[in-house]
């Protein structure tokens, strides 16, 4: 009965146990030895064990490194945001988060961070403790190069922004925190018109002239058109501003457009600003193939 139960906490954990977990059901310090020793589990680290017929998944492995650090060790930043669904690929290493006074032995493709965390930023998600949602959010942002879009995705269906903003407020003195601020403001601030700001700024530092704001055809206010080339460009916001009917009119309105003879482009306050050079290139070559046309 006690292996049994011991198992059952194996299924549910990817394979994945810990010693004092087997100890927890009855097992005895020699009943896991043997287990060990006889190949039946293999030791992924110090007190954590892997059933040898399952695989080692990036699950198995954040998991490993997450109990390897001990009591009140959680998974953090990108690590967490991959176990809350956030983003599609777990990351190469694993954010790991221990109390402040613990110190750890150097682990290959582990990155730990020591801080204390309030409790109510900590849950436990599939039997593995992470950073609560919010924080999670803030913290995998300022982790990797499409923050902007892990927590406009977020906004969209997974948190609210005043909940981003208290957790940002319980935590001021972590790594990050000015990022995460200047992130926060954008979201908060970043419609349609920021947007164009941004994008206009952005017209100009490249040299492009010919193009004009606010344009009106075929009954719509187009956001830029380069008149002469018979491009239309379309500058959204983040997204969680925007609601279904909005994404409904645009979509009929991009139909009438281009049925109209307009070459139209639309770009994203994200590729606005976290990929200018992409956004310029896109343009000359829809400038340049009007041209030619």
């Amino acid at each position: 009965m006690n292996l049994r139960n011991a198992y059952r906490i194996m299924a549910a954990q990817d394979g994945v146990i810990t010693r004092v977990q087997a100890l927890d059901c009855g097992m005895n310090a020699s009943a896991v030895d043997r287990r060990v020793e006889n190949g039946d589990w293999f030791a992924l680290a110090r007190g954590v064990y892997l059933r040898a017929d399952r695989e080692r998944t990036p699950a198995v492995e954040l998991r490993a490194a997450v109990y390897a650090a001990g009591p009140q060790a959680a998974a953090w930043g990108p690590s967490a945001a991959w176990w809350h669904g956030l983003l599609d690929r777990a990351p190469s290493l694993r954010y790991v988060t221990v109390p402040q006074k613990r110190t750890l032995a150097r682990r290959h493709g582990v990155r730990v961070r020591r801080r204390d965390l309030q409790r109510r930023d900590v849950v436990v998600v599939r039997g593995l403790p992470v950073t609560a949602l919010p924080l999670t959010v803030l913290e995998a942002a300022v982790e990797i190069p499409t923050g902007s879009m892990l927590m406009d995705r977020a906004l969209q269906r997974h948190t609210s922004l005043p909940a981003l903003e208290q957790a940002h407020r319980r935590n001021l003195g972590r790594h990050g925190a000015p990022r995460a601020a200047h992130l926060l403001c954008s979201a908060r601030e970043g419609g349609q018109s920021q947007a164009e700001r941004i994008f206009h700024r952005l017209l100009r530092s490249a040299g492009f002239t010919g193009w004009r704001a606010h344009a009106m055809s075929c009954g719509f206010e187009i956001d830029v058109v380069f008149d002469a080339e018979r491009v239309a460009i379309e500058i959204d916001g983040w997204a969680w501003h925007c609601d279904a009917e909005r994404h409904r009119r645009d979509a009929e309105r991009q139909n009438v457009l281009i049925n109209a003879g307009w070459h139209v482009l639309r770009f994203t306050w994200h590729a606005i600003t976290q990929e200018p050079d992409e956004v310029v290139r896109q343009i000359r070559q829809a400038l340049n193939r009007t041209s030619v046309g």
